[in-house]
């Protein structure tokens, strides 16, 4: 009985401890919230895209026949071939992050292009002549501030800032029986705005969706027959939007 009663007894200290022991035990660290991600810090990457372009070309009917001594030609006449293709290149930027979710940032970005397009135009001094019109942009590069709202790893932002753009323009055909070809080149520097969303998918890498426009206003191009030893000029005023998906490796940033 004796034995009984001690057994009981010390079941009974037990539990009662039990709390007790527990209570002095030190508590488990719970698990901390993932860290918010910080756009501080620096970045480069790639992009693809496409474009799409308007230039308005006045007067590729006055070049070819004025340059034939044809003239003087009466009217003006624009045409506006449409450039279309893809655009592909890179870019590199730096971030700050402030207040707390604020982004400022400054960005360049090059791309290579096949943005091309063509349109016939009359030429009523040698009719049934006529000319092909081709434009076509080579080369668009552009340096830009940003602005953005970050929510976490999400960036919404919109940019601004200078760009260049690389342009060819060819005005080919016969006239009266004379075969021609004039050829322009220039680098044109215009302002773009545009903006996008960037995605930081992990510590290092984030992907973007983005849409720019570039003007590029009026300006003349002067156009060279090599072969009729011919010059003239025409009138180009022009603009270009981009749509583009982007690809950065970031660096540089809090605690890297």
């Amino acid at each position: 009985m004796r034995k009984l009663l001690f057994a009981h007894a010390a079941a009974l200290a037990v539990t009662m401890a039990g709390p007790a022991v527990a209570a002095d035990m030190p508590l488990r660290a719970a698990t901390p919230f993932a860290e918010r991600f910080n756009w501080t810090g620096c970045y480069l990457g790639g992009h693809l895209g496409g474009g799409f372009a308007r230039k308005d070309i006045t007067d590729p009917v006055q070049l070819v026949q004025d340059s034939f001594g044809a003239g003087p030609t009466t009217g003006i006449t624009t045409v506006s071939p449409s450039p279309t293709g893809v655009v592909i290149g890179g870019q590199i930027g730096c971030d700050y992050q402030f207040a707390p979710s604020w982004v400022v940032g400054i960005e360049g970005s090059a791309s290579g292009s096949t943005m091309k397009g063509s349109t016939i135009v009359g030429l009523p001094l040698g009719s049934p002549d006529t000319a092909l019109v081709q434009a076509k942009t080579d080369f668009l590069t552009s340096v830009t501030a940003r602005l953005g709202y970050a929510f976490d790893n999400v960036l919404v932002y919109a940019k601004g800032g200078v760009a260049l753009a690389a342009d060819r323009y060819d005005v080919t055909g016969s006239f009266v029986g004379t075969p021609f070809g004039f050829e322009g080149l220039e680098n044109r520097i215009g302002w773009t705005a545009g903006g996008g969303v960037d995605w930081a998918f992990s510590r290092h890498w984030s992907a973007s969706i983005e849409y720019d426009y570039y003007g590029f206003g009026h300006r003349n191009a002067l156009m060279f027959d090599s072969t009729n030893v011919l010059a003239g000029i025409v009138d180009v005023k022009q603009s270009i939007q981009v749509v583009k998906v982007g690809l950065n490796f970031h660096v540089w940033g809090p605690g890297w």
